[in-house]
């Protein structure tokens, strides 16, 4: 499916539950539904594999949330109506939840905008479910906000991430040396991103949500 096509608005993003599908996996609103399972999917004790890799070096800084801060910061979000969703949760097309994906302002007045992505089940890793969702969930933000970028920051022991960051057309922009810390060895910072032209000529025209 292409990430463009996939993009476009759908009937139950219209509703309020925005669906982008792919082959493997689709991504739509997180709801109050979700947020139990999803909280309990992010604090479970039988696979904690993601957090080896999802940004390891702030998890001593971390302060670990209740449920009820982490229902009510989802619930923040909703209120604010914002024209894009911030985050989305992944599935595979039969349903099974797999993680999220997310974006965030890095400088809101030049239009700079970061995301990334966690896939919290450890046991559907390199089977092509993350860079899916990172291909379809760019292509979401290019239709629905009007930003000349889309980039990912992770580090270089993150091999997967930059793998999926390149096979969605991400180049390489920048490298921090041995600036992260992870597990006792030194690590660089790395920035990917894709341009909207560069966006556009691999998947044509993304358009305007």
């Amino acid at each position: 499916m292409n990430a463009n096509a996939a993009a476009q608005p759908s009937a139950c993003e219209r509703s309020g539950r925005t669906l982008l599908e792919g082959e493997r996996v689709r991504l739509r609103s997180v709801m109050p539904a979700d947020y139990r399972e999803l909280y309990d999917l992010i604090h479970s004790e039988k696979d904690r594999t993601w957090t080896e890799w999802d940004a390891p070096y702030f998890k001593d800084e971390e302060e670990e949330e209740t449920f009820e801060e982490f229902a009510q910061g989802y619930e923040s979000l909703r209120a604010r109506n914002l024209p894009w969703e911030p985050r989305l949760l992944i599935e595979t097309i039969e349903g099974r939840m797999l993680g999220t994906v997310n974006s965030y302002w890095e400088h809101k007045p030049s239009n700079w905008l970061e995301c990334g992505i966690v896939l919290l089940r450890s046991d559907t890793w390199s089977r092509g479910c993350g860079t899916e969702a990172l291909r379809l969930y760019v292509g979401y933000l290019f239709a629905s906000l009007d930003v000349p970028r889309v980039g990912i920051t992770t580090w270089s022991g993150n091999e997967r991430m930059m793998r999926a960051a390149a096979r969605i057309g991400m180049r390489l922009e920048g490298r921090v040396r041995r600036c992260r810390i992870v597990r006792g060895e030194l690590y660089d910072s790395i920035r990917m991103g894709v341009l909207r032209e560069e966006w556009e000529d691999l998947y044509g025209p993304s358009g305007r949500a």
